[in-house]
C-alpha cells in the first residue's frame, strides 16, 4: 500500500504547518499518568488518544488476541468519528516513547482506514518542545462530521494460524522486535513464557532510530531492511512484538524506508505464548 506522503514529519515541519487548517494534532503518549501529564502539558491544538481504550479492544483471556487486541473496524470508526477525524484531514501523531508505542499504533489504524495524510512526528513531544512549538493545558475539542469507508482492516494482518504455518516455511520471514533479551528467553517481564517463535528473527525496533532517539534516514533503513525485501515480498513478512504495539514501529520504519508494509502479527507473543505453540530460546 504506496502513500506518497511521507509516514514521518520533523518538528520544523510540523511548525510550518501549525495553525493551518485541516491539520488535527494527537497526543497518543502511553503508561502510567499519560492521561494527566496531557491534561498538564500538549502540543497546542493537541487531542489525546488512549491506547487501551481508543486503539485497543482488551480482553480478560490474553491468549485470544493477546494484550492489546485490535477493536472492530466499526468500533474503531466510531472512535474516529468521536475524535472529530475526517478524511480529508491531514494527522499528525507523537507520543513520548520516540514513536514506538501507541503513536505508530495510531498511524497502522488510520493508514488501515484508507487515512491518506497521516504522520508520526520524529522525536515526539520532547522534539517539538526543543524548536519552540507551543504548549497548552487547555482542552481540546473538535466537532466535525467524518465518514470513512471501510469495512476491514486495508493494511495486512496474520492470525497465529498462519504464523504457525509461516514459522514452519522458509519461504516466510517473521520479524520479532522485541528486545534481544525476551527474544533469546534471558528474560520476560511481561508476559508468562520467555523465548520466541521458532525461526523468527529479531531485529529490535530500537534499531530504527539513532542514538539521540531519531527514526534513521530512509536511506539507512533501506540498507537496513534491504536483505529481507530483496529476497522477499512484503506478503511473505509478518512482524510482531509482544502485544502488537510497537510491532507498529518497525512497520512505521519500513513504509518510511520505501517498502510495502508487511503483515502485522497483533496477537504477538503475548497470544503466542498463551497457545501451548512451540517455543524457541537462544540460551
Amino acid at each position: 500500500m504506496k502513500k506518497s506522503l511521507s509516514p514521518i514529519i520533523q518538528a520544523e515541519e510540523l511548525l510550518k504547518l501549525y495553525k493551518t487548517s485541516n491539520l488535527i494534532l494527537v497526543d497518543a503518549s502511553s503508561g502510567e499518568n499519560a492521561q494527566t501529564n496531557y491534561e498538564q502539558k500538549h502540543l497546542d491544538g493537541a487531542i489525546y488518544v488512549d491506547l487501551n481504550t481508543h486503539l485497543a479492544e482488551i480482553e480478560d483471556d490474553f491468549s485470544q488476541g493477546g494484550r492489546h487486541p485490535l477493536p472492530s473496524v466499526e468500533r474503531f470508526l466510531e472512535t474516529v468519528a468521536n475524535l472529530g477525524i475526517s478524511p480529508e484531514d491531514h494527522v499528525v501523531i507523537y507520543d513520548d516513547k520516540n514513536g514506538s508505542n501507541a503513536a505508530a499504533r495510531f498511524w497502522w489504524m488510520l493508514t488501515s482506514i484508507g487515512m491518506e495524510k497521516v504522520q508520526v512526528l520524529n522525536g515526539g513531544l520532547t522534539d517539538a518542545e526543543r524548536i519552540g512549538f507551543p504548549t497548552s493545558s487547555d482542552p481540546v475539542f473538535i466537532e466535525t462530521e467524518t465518514s470513512f469507508d471501510a469495512k476491514n482492516w486495508k493494511l495486512p494482518l496474520s492470525s497465529i494460524s498462519e504464523v504457525e504455518q509461516a514459522s514452519q516455511n522458509s519461504t516466510h520471514v517473521i520479524i520479532d522486535v522485541r528486545s534481544p533479551e525476551r527474544f533469546n528467553g534471558e528474560s520476560e517481564p511481561i508476559d508468562l513464557v520467555a523465548g520466541h517463535i521458532p525461526n523468527a528473527i529479531n531485529i529490535p525496533f530500537t534499531q530504527n532510530l539513532d542514538e539521540k532517539g531519531y527514526f534513521l534516514s530512509p536511506t539507512a533503513l533501506q540498507k537496513k531492511y534491504h536483505s529481507i525485501f530483496e529476497q522477499k515480498n512484503s506478503s511473505d513478512v509478518i512482524v510482531h512484538c509482544g502485544s502488537g504495539v510497537t510491532a507498529c514501529h518497525t512497520l512505521l520504519a519500513i513504509s518510511y524506508a520505501g517498502f510495502d508494509i508487511p503483515k502485522l502479527y497483533v496477537g504477538s507473543w503475548s497470544e503466542w505464548s498463551r497457545n501451548e505453540k512451540p517455543i524457541a530460546k537462544n540460551i
